[in-house]
């Protein structure tokens, strides 16, 4: 061979290696210059090569194998300007390159503006969670479950039915907590409370969450007591691209979710699309899951003073439920004997302590609200007259959700002058459908046996107890005479005794709000707007399933005058059938402040709202419908905060409000019986917080901290079926007053590319501070009594008090992310409600649930492979790495599954945590 094409085809081979030896590594990170926050997907190229990477979690990049030399190294994103920096790369070495993007003029004209988003200049606590954070921790669980890493936020999944988790903020619940989707409020018309299921597609569109906590600096005339949760999902802010993504997990867990992203067409349109598939047979018994999600979002820039957008999302759902709280030995008796409050004193002759005869244990997947059934029933289901089969055909569901919730809102963002923009938007809700129960009389078992309604045997013993449908269909489709509790009755053959209803919730909602932006000066700017809505909600129960008879017969219908009428058949309507309706219009004014180290802002907001029902199945004295109206209700909240910057790093803040909130629907008319609450009045909150902020000159570290103090006064209840000495009456209770005070603190490392460290922890005081007057009304008496309820010094419950939670994130190898995440919480106290504290020598607090830890591990990898422009990601999610028992939700001294009631372990009806669960997938992206 010749030896000079040897030492040619030698030093060809030779070449990769010998130029790798030659090569180094160019890492850092990406961040919003004004807030700190990463900005994941930026593109970071190095110019005149076809290297580069794009931003990952927490917005670091790595470029491997740069031949030493110098570059012009580039870093953009849509909706930012480009940053370009010139390094040196070292041959074996690496140099670390952070680039730090100022936001475009469209960026902030649009939906930040809408959405009142915090930034580190505003005087507020808050929390930013970004896609990626969504993406790396949420594992398609309900949206509030990643909101568990912020200081005093605690969000559970409940009984584990998909949709149906509930958050806590600051001790407040859904009821005085603003959710807002870009910037318009979802919480229920009514009563405040949001149903997360209806939003189940939302966490694959959104592109960011923001938790502002206390009253937030969110302008609108809606008061947020607890915190705001604004989502965003700004069509304008991704890239161009598909997503394919099919996700897998326990509890037969199947997702695929297919994703289009425009990014900027033109300078001009955007748009973004997702179609979201969901099923599976859920981690707890029977809360099997069928849903669909869909999103749309559309971004249109007309000229350089107008934008439009037009947004489209919704998921038609059905779910079985587990609502019913247990004992806590019927999950588990050998976490009842650890527990040091779990009274086991007594013990039968065989030395099973007295309480187990009557809770038995039968596991932590378990779920009261299912039992089976015989294939051989065959009976339909209905909702409305759409008739159906039921899910499964060996079992049947007694709580089951079935809704879909579209919303629609067109958002205009117009620049009149230099100096004044208009920003707002037009939007449409709407709402159909329901959750499904039982009503009537049917056969239940213990669980020592059927329960024999002619002797009674079993009746108050053997929890867990559950339906037995195949002994109800028996008697609706044959029997002419039965017992019930020792009773005996005669009925028609066919009649059923019991059946399955739908409680139907139908709704629409339409509003607008309009804000007004004038900069008087470089630093000072004020904003006017305008909030409006209106609600129509229908209320009725109609007939679900007959189990096995023909027609239910219902009397409570007063247009209902012949005993044909009375004969209700699938679809009819029974029980009760009312309409409410809500109308809101809100003004509100803010100005904000700017100059040298001083943000301040000032805000005042009015509202009024307008309750009215209308009972279709009641007649009142003149042979009408029944209606009631509440008339104009006023509110109104004013607060302001100032930000100082001591120096560079360290910014400091406070903040102060007053609310005076006005009452929910129920507060005020009780749709059962038409019964007006003359003696309802608004609830006022006095808020003050202070707290600050420090970013190092590296950006490699953030501490925030802040402690805040929430005076509540004149909180308002109902119970509408006390028992006042045998008889039900119904309750207004007024002058609740607590005050919920604490500290938060968060802090986030990375002192390297490889390593990040993100710890949250929050310390609060919850506390009822004086006992309450209820004002007791009698249905159809014109009448009332008052009593006293003894609640001073109690802790206010259903959250935990103390929170930790910590992050360890490592990217060991370019594309590779995982993180640890650790949350630990202690003194949570049992829910209860007031009305179970009418005497006066029980002043015992609630009981306190165990203190316990959960660990989560995440992680990503991008394959290091482009098949034809399509990249790759796997991941894994393990919830509950450690399958550690706990108790998440707890109530009080429960009136269905107390043993002696004296408030502790053994008279308290839980919620498990969910056991150890994982969720794993692909994602594919074009």
């Amino acid at each position: 061979m010749n030896y000079r094409v040897l030492a040619i085809l030698l030093a060809v081979l030779a070449f990769p290696f010998l130029l790798m030896a030659q090569t180094g590594t160019v890492t850092g990170r990406v961040t919003d210059a004004e807030t700190g926050d990463a900005l994941i997907a930026a593109n970071v190229i190095i110019e005149g090569t076809t290297l580069g990477a794009a931003a990952a979690a927490f917005g670091n990049f790595n470029i491997a194998n740069v031949p030493a030399g110098t570059y012009t190294i580039t870093a953009s994103v849509i909706g930012y300007e480009k940053v370009s920096q010139t390094v040196n790369v070292p041959a074996d070495g690496y140099v670390e390159v952070n680039f730090s993007l100022e936001a475009t003029a469209i960026r902030l004209s649009a939906l930040e503006v809408l959405a009142s988003r915090a930034t580190r200049e505003t005087p507020v606590a808050f929390t930013n969670v970004e896609k990626v954070d969504m993406e790396l921790r949420l594992g398609s669980r309900d949206i509030p479950l990643v909101l568990n890493t912020t200081p005093s936020v605690y969000a559970t999944q409940q009984g584990g039915g998909a949709g149906d988790a509930r958050i806590n903020v600051r001790g407040f619940n859904q009821q005085n907590i603003a959710i807002m989707i870009n910037g318009v409020p979802i919480n229920d018309m009514e009563n405040g409370w949001v149903y997360w299921s209806n939003w189940d597609g939302v966490g694959d569109a959104t592109s960011s969450i923001q938790m502002q906590r206390g009253l937030s600096a969110v302008n609108l005339a809606t008061p947020s007591i607890g915190g705001t949760m604004n989502v965003i999902t700004d069509p304008a802010s991704l890239r161009r691209g598909f997503r394919f993504k099919q996700e897998v997990g326990a509890g037969r867990f199947l997702k695929t979710t297919l994703m289009a992203n425009s990014g900027l067409i033109n300078d001009k349109l955007a748009f973004s699309g997702a179609l979201v598939r969901k099923t599976g047979g859920g981690l707890i018994d029977a809360v099997w899951t069928d849903a669909w999600a869909y999103y749309l979002g559309t971004s249109y820039t007309l000229n350089a003073k107008n934008r439009f957008e037009l947004y489209a999302l919704g998921a038609p759902q059905r779910h079985g439920q587990n609502s019913y709280r247990q004992n806590i030995a019927v999950y588990s008796q050998d976490f009842a004997k650890d527990l040091k409050d779990y009274d086991l004193t007594d013990e039968n002759s065989d030395g099973t302590p007295d309480v187990f005869e009557k809770y038995h244990e039968v596991g932590q997947t378990y779920n009261q609200n299912w039992s089976p059934v015989s294939e051989s029933y065959t009976g339909k289901q209905s909702v409305g007259f759409k008739t159906f089969d039921r899910h499964a055909g060996d079992r049947l569901n007694e709580r089951e959700n079935f809704y879909n919730k579209p919303v629609m809102n067109l958002n205009w963002f117009t620049t009149l002058s230099e100096n004044l923009r208009i920003s707002s938007v037009a939007y449409y809700s709407g709402g159909t459908g329901g959750g499904t129960g039982t009503y009537g009389s049917l056969v239940h078992q213990s669980f020592e046996g059927s329960y024999d309604h002619q002797t009674g045997k079993y009746y108050y013993f053997g929890a867990p107890w559950s339906w037995d449908w195949d002994a109800t269909i028996a008697i609706n489709r044959d029997s002419t005479h039965f017992y019930i509790d020792k009773s005996e009755y005669t009925k028609e053959t066919g009649e059923s005794i019991g059946i399955l209803r739908n409680s139907r919730n139908n709704q629409w909602t339409i509003g607008a709000i309009s804000k007004a932006y004038y900069q008087l000066s470089d630093a000072l700017k004020v904003t006017a707007g305008i909030d409006w809505r209106k609600a129509n909600i229908f209320h009725y129960r109609e007939v679900r399933d007959l189990l096995g008879g023909s027609y239910y017969v219902f009397k409570g219908n007063d247009f209902d005058t012949t005993p044909e009428m009375q004969k209700k058949r699938l679809g009819d309507k029974i029980d009760y059938d009312f309409t409410n309706t809500v109308d809101w219009i809100g003004f509100f004014g803010q100005g904000e402040y700017t100059g040298g180290p001083i943000t301040a802002y000032g805000m005042a907001g009015y509202s009024t709202i307008a309750y009215s029902y209308t009972n279709h199945f009641k007649k009142d004295a003149s042979g009408n419908e029944l209606s009631a109206e509440s008339g104009w209700i006023s509110g109104y909240q004013v607060k302001g905060g100032l930000s100082y910057r001591l120096m560079e790093p360290l910014r400091v803040y406070a903040n102060f409000g007053l609310v005076s909130k006005v009452p929910i629907f129920d507060e005020v008319i009780d749709d059962r019986t038409g019964i007006k609450n003359e003696q309802s009045s608004n609830e006022d909150f006095t808020s003050l917080e202070a707290g600050a902020l420090f970013t190092s000159s590296d950006r490699s570290l953030t501490l925030r901290g802040n402690a805040y103090f929430t005076s509540w006064k004149n909180r308002a209840f109902k119970e509408e079926e006390f028992d006042l000495g045998g008889e039900e009456v119904l309750v207004f209770l007024f002058g609740v007053d607590a005050n919920h005070s604490g500290i938060e603190l968060e802090a986030a490392y990375q002192p390297l590319s490889l390593f990040r460290l993100d710890a949250a922890a929050s310390l609060g005081n919850w506390v009822y501070t004086d006992d309450a007057t209820g004002d007791f009304r009698i249905a159809g008496k014109d009448t009332s009594v008052s009593a006293t309820f003894y609640i001073k010094d109690l802790k206010v419950g259903d959250a935990p008090q103390t929170q930790i939670a910590l992050g360890v994130s490592l990217f060991p190898v370019k594309g590779v992310t995982a993180q640890l995440v650790v949350k630990s919480y202690a003194n949570h106290y049992a829910g209860f409600s007031p009305f179970t504290r009418n005497d006066s020598d029980d002043r015992a607090q609630s009981w306190k649930a165990p203190s316990y830890t959960v660990l989560d591990l995440h992680g990503s990898y991008d394959l290091p492979f482009d098949f034809g422009g399509v990249k790759i990601q796997a991941f894994a999610h393990v919830f509950n790495l450690l399958d550690t028992q706990y108790i998440q939700d707890a109530t009080d001294n429960s009136s269905y599954n107390s043993w002696d009631n004296d408030h502790d372990a053994d008279d308290a009806e839980v919620f498990f945590g969910l056991p150890r669960s994982f969720n794993v997938g692909l994602a594919l992206q074009f």
